[in-house]
């Protein structure tokens, strides 16, 4: 009988994890849970330390933050705070000026933080810094050229918004005097030290060619005034202005003229107004005056003035009319000419050149001085009137001497 085949060992089942026992020497025993009383009071699961722990340094590290974070808000509030007492001390509190104050002068092209500086090292500001600061904040215009005079009491702030807006700026006078010539203008401006000078050694010509007009000849044309120009004012500029001014002053009154006037141009009445001008420094009698011209005018009579004469001698004239020189034909001369002379023979004002628009009426064709010293004149409607007042005149100036 043939052998069996050996029978395969049956597989031992696996054996079932089981929860060790205090006897199972090689199974690490697990580490117990530290739990408070009152959790095993109470039944409740115990809650590990550790995250009792994490929880703390939470909110010791939130307080640390926010602590520091009110420091830095104190700090820049203190910061902002002596800043803004700096700028307000620094601004406001008065300058240190001297009893005539302070001069500054300011040239062409000159910066402000080179008029800063400048104020800076004459001891004037003492924080050029905050001046920069504070004109960087209001955007000023740009600096006048000039000299500037700031008097006490006077601030920082005060002194850059004089400065910002051109006020405290020394201005000049010139008076220039109705029935002055213009080459007596010219000389009073070419010896005026606050006037640059742009037109010396310039004929009259020249001098109208530099200045854009179109008139041949300069006299009567500017208006006799006094005139406030910044310093360093050019002559050129001056006589412009002048010039201007006296056109504005001839239109206006050329537009609202009295009727039937003998004059074909407001230049001719400008002519009357200087004759006018010259004739009498008494303003009350300027209308009278162009009264008794206008009417020469009207009837065809020659105006016979003695203004003209001299206008006409030139430098000649020394002083005192001559028989002769009435007698000398010039252009000027009304003695010898009908009409008016070809141009003013002097720089009328703003009350003559009305006279010459605006004359009085009545019948007056003849006046002569009263001599008394009064400055005024007898008007008379005939000649014989006329050479009695003459006469008066005379006698009048004997008595004076």
């Amino acid at each position: 009988m043939s052998e069996l085949p050996p029978k395969k060992t049956a597989r031992k089942p696996a054996a079932k994890k089981t929860t060790a026992t205090s006897s199972d020497a090689t199974t690490p025993k697990p580490r117990k849970a530290r739990v408070k009383a009152s959790d095993t009071d109470t039944g409740q699961k115990s809650t590990p330390k550790k995250r009792v722990v994490t929880a703390k340094k939470i909110n010791k590290s939130t307080n640390n933050t926010t602590k520091l974070k009110s420091i830095v808000v104190l700090v820049l509030l203190f910061l902002v705070l002596s800043l803004a007492g700096w700028g307000y001390w620094g601004l406001l509190r008065p300058l240190e000026l001297s009893k005539d104050g302070y001069k500054l002068t300011i040239g062409r092209g000159a910066s402000y933080y080179e008029t800063l500086n400048k104020m800076s090292n004459d001891g004037v500001l003492t924080s050029p810094l905050l001046a920069k600061l504070y004109l960087k904040t209001v955007h000023p215009k740009p600096l006048h050229t000039g000299t500037y005079l700031f008097k006490s009491p006077m601030t920082m702030m005060k002194l850059l918004s004089q400065l910002a807006k051109g006020e405290g700026l020394m201005m000049n006078k010139v008076t220039v005097i109705e029935g002055t010539t213009f080459k007596q203008l010219r000389a009073q401006l070419a010896k005026n030290p606050d006037v640059r000078q742009t037109l010396m050694g310039k004929t009259d010509t020249e001098v109208l060619l530099a200045l854009g007009l179109t008139e041949t000849h300069p006299e009567g044309l500017f208006a006799p005034d006094t005139y406030i120009f910044p310093p360093d004012e050019t002559d050129a500029k001056i006589l412009k202005r002048l010039y201007q001014q006296q056109q504005h002053i001839l239109q206006q009154a050329w537009t609202t003229r009295a009727a039937n006037l003998p004059y074909k141009s407001a230049y001719e009445a400008l002519i009357m107004a200087s004759i006018v001008e010259k004739e009498t420094g008494n303003k009350i009698e300027r209308a009278q005056i162009a009264g008794v011209f206008v009417r020469r005018l009207q009837v065809g009579m020659r105006l016979q003035t003695d203004p003209t004469v001299i206008y006409g001698l030139g430098d000649s004239y020394n002083g005192n009319i001559r028989k002769m020189d009435l007698l000398a034909f010039t252009p000027y001369n009304t003695y010898k000419i009908n009409g008016l002379p070809p141009t003013p023979i002097a720089l009328p004002s703003k009350a003559a050149i009305a006279a010459a628009l605006h004359p009085a009426e009545s019948n007056a064709v003849y006046f002569v001085a009263k001599g008394d010293g009064s400055g005024t004149h007898n008007f008379s409607d005939n000649l014989t009137a006329h050479n009695q007042a003459v006469q008066a005149y005379l006698q009048a100036r004997k008595g004076n001497k």
